[in-house]
């Protein structure tokens, strides 16, 4: 048996903030969305064509407390091709929040609190 990961699945407060920062910050844009018809909830799928998988946004209305999404260890890896103009992109949106400069890489943080690690797409495997 063989298994193909598809996506990975955040809970937000703020559905259309967190599509703005996805957007801005990566460049994933909305590829599907489901929910029922009475609006009580909304799973939206974000990505783009650099890779098949797909992020998951899920909102559900009326919520308020924070989700605990796993914490800072729990994270995506997203490699981009310009380490120097994401790095100042991410800067601009006061959104760096660790940077590990012995391992070249750094991490944002998006609007619920999620940890997404940035690499350079050119580093030794």
């Amino acid at each position: 048996m063989k298994a193909k990961m598809v996506h990975e699945c955040i809970h937000v407060l703020d559905l259309e903030a967190s599509l703005a920062f996805y957007e801005r910050a990566l460049g994933l844009t909305v590829q599907r969305r489901m929910g029922p018809d009475d609006g009580s909830w909304e799973n939206v799928f974000i990505g783009n064509d650099e890779a098949p998988f797909q992020l998951e946004l899920t909102w559900n209305r009326g919520r308020t407390e924070p989700y605990d999404n796993g914490g800072r260890d729990t994270h995506l890896a997203l490699e981009v091709d310009d380490l120097d103009a994401a790095r100042a992109l991410h800067d601009e949106m006061g959104c760096v929040c660790f940077v590990n400069e012995r391992m070249g890489i750094y991490f944002i943080q998006d609007p619920d609190g999620c940890w997404l690690e940035i690499l350079p797409a050119d580093r030794a495997e």
